[in-house]
């Protein structure tokens, strides 16, 4: 019975939830059609990053750039000197270097990864870029194990699809930011482009501003820089 009475709340919000997604998501330009694969909170994509080589020819393509526009992404956040940013589901750092420049000095950029393989890769490469302000850390599925209230920004680029149970992550989450910390996430928009994965893969852009809010954040910025992913800026509530 105790069970029971946990579990109606909890199913109650989720279905309130799901009805503001599917009409915010109706209405949403970059999302005409909700996807029937994307579940509150849940993963969309299940892969594996283990194999270095293969995903650095694709996250390290030099066309990249183009698109992804790193340096006016850099700059949209306005990154104080002295910052510590989380790049979280960093990759083979195609950001990191960015954000160590941008951090300083005195700065540090916690390049988060849960695999191993990638783990050592970025290690590697903040060794041979000599970025001293660059710390691998190796996270686990449903931790990014950073430290409590240190944290001045956190990003996720083309890496929030892939989380599971995002309603404990993100709360988790806000433990790790000072008292003036954000959470910056990049991701695909949910329509046809000449890059990304395939539709079903994608988060529609208003479920994760439904999972932030849900999760205790406010949107206070989506800088208009990117031409085929959306990028929103939450601060704690």
């Amino acid at each position: 019975m105790a069970r029971q009475r946990l579990e109606r709340p909890l199913l109650a919000a989720a279905l309130i939830l799901a009805a503001s997604i599917a009409v915010a998501t109706a209405q949403d330009q970059d999302a005409p059609q909700p996807s029937p694969s994307a579940v509150l909170f849940e993963a969309t994509s299940h892969r594996k990053f283990d194999q270095v080589e293969q995903w650095t020819r694709v996250f390290d393509d030099p066309a990249r750039d183009a698109w992804q526009k790193p340096g006016a992404v850099i700059a949209a956040l306005q990154i104080a000197p002295g910052a510590v940013v989380a790049d979280v589901g960093a990759g083979t750092g195609y950001f990191v270097r960015h954000l160590a420049a941008a951090v300083g000095p005195e700065g540090t950029v916690l390049a988060v990864e849960t695999e191993p393989n990638m783990l050592t890769h970025l290690r590697e490469r903040a060794e041979r870029e000599h970025l001293s302000n660059v710390v691998p850390v190796l996270a686990s599925f449903d931790n990014p194990r950073l430290p409590t209230g240190r944290v001045d920004l956190v990003l996720f680029v083309d890496t929030l699809h892939h989380v599971d149970a995002r309603l404990t992550y993100l709360r988790r989450l806000q433990g790790a930011l000072t008292p003036t910390g954000r959470v910056a996430v990049i991701d695909w928009l949910k329509r046809d482009i000449p890059v990304g994965p395939k539709h079903d893969h994608k988060l529609p852009r208003q479920q994760i501003v439904t999972e932030m809010k849900a999760a205790g954040y406010r949107l206070v910025d989506a800088p208009d820089v990117l031409p085929y992913q959306y990028f929103l800026v939450f601060a704690p509530r």
